[in-house]
């Protein structure tokens, strides 16, 4: 049989966690592209090359869609997991993506600056950032400090305050413009900013006294 004859049939269709992902990049893209208001369901389903029906079957509707994006997208800002033997600085700098390329830098800031620039029109996209982003970053990054404090390497504390606290230390320097351009350190300034902000909170600004050696030592 010739290759006309084998091509004949109705072609394979992709397994449903390939079409996910391959629906929520492109969608991530668009958004991007044209912004979230603007972006349609039909737009997404034709530039996946799938019908509308599938689009909903296997996504609930554009508000879904994107909280995806965002939970596809969480570990370029906060990434897990990590190992969980690496000195903690070392891995508290892995978990903050202070090596994150160019790219992936591009892709977070803009959906930031997507969701500061029509998060008044589409609540939506505020609360997909909440619920799919910030808190489960802050529930695994609170998981993480709890277990090193089980094993000894850090001081007993409240890993959800002490989650919150470090977060805010290094998310504190995105600056929201009044155009609603958003910014945060890049190269090798953020991988500064970040080294700086892990080493206060792991240490602390205060010399210990003499003879005395620091508790939080990042080589435990």
């Amino acid at each position: 049989m010739g290759d006309a004859g084998r091509c004949r049939g109705r072609p394979k269709t992709r397994p449903d966690a390939a079409q996910r992902r391959a629906i929520v990049e492109m969608a991530c893209q668009l958004f991007l592209e044209k912004g979230y208001g603007a972006t349609t369901t039909d737009e997404i389903a034709a530039a996946c090359k799938i019908s509308k029906q599938t689009l909903y079957r296997l996504f609930p509707g554009k508000p879904g869609l994107f909280k995806e994006v965002i939970a596809a997208t969480r570990a370029k800002w906060l990434n897990f997991p990590v190992d969980e033997t690496l000195p903690l600085d070392a891995a508290l700098e892995r978990m903050f993506q202070a090596s994150l390329d160019e790219e992936a830098d591009r892709v977070r800031l803009g959906l930031l600056h997507l969701v500061v620039a029509e998060g008044g029109h589409f609540p939506e996209l505020r609360e997909a950032v909440r619920l799919c982003g910030a808190e489960v970053s802050r529930a695994e990054l609170a998981g993480w400090l709890a277990r090193q404090s089980a094993r000894g390497r850090l001081k007993p504390c409240d890993p959800r305050r002490a989650a919150n606290i470090l977060m805010d230390m290094v998310y504190g320097a995105i600056i929201v413009k009044s155009t609603g351009e958003v910014e945060y350190p890049a190269g090798a300034e953020r991988v500064e900013h970040i080294h700086a902000c892990i080493q206060m909170f792991l240490h602390g600004l205060a010399v210990p006294p003499q003879g005395q050696v620091p508790v939080n030592s990042s080589s435990a």
